[in-house]
């Protein structure tokens, strides 16, 4: 029998958190990554982005930031394909980048 797989546990996400605190705190999530480069992708792209998402996109790039740093920069650089739900996201991100 396998040993279960060690899983990092979820940051809180206060339930009724008012929009500003959640963007601030997905903001802050997006420039503290474990790597560099996605501290400056992600850091970029939500000082830009985030206040013009709404409910459900703010969920999905909480959700986003749970990924492992290491998949995320694979799915932005176009190394790998994403996940499913989060296909049109990276392509947002990858605009992002390449407008930068």
């Amino acid at each position: 029998m396998s040993e279960p797989v060690f899983e990092m546990p979820r940051p809180d996400r206060p339930e009724g958190e008012p929009r500003e605190t959640r963007i601030k705190r997905l903001a802050m999530r997006s420039m503290r990554r474990g790597i560099k480069e996605m501290d400056l992708i992600l850091s970029a792209y939500a000082t830009d982005r985030l206040a013009g998402m709404n409910d459900d996109g703010l969920t999905l790039y909480d959700d986003f930031l749970d990924e492992n740093d290491h998949d995320l920069y694979q799915w932005v650089t176009g190394q790998f394909v994403p996940k499913s739900p989060y296909l049109d996201l990276v392509k947002d991100i990858q605009v992002h980048i390449s407008n930068q």
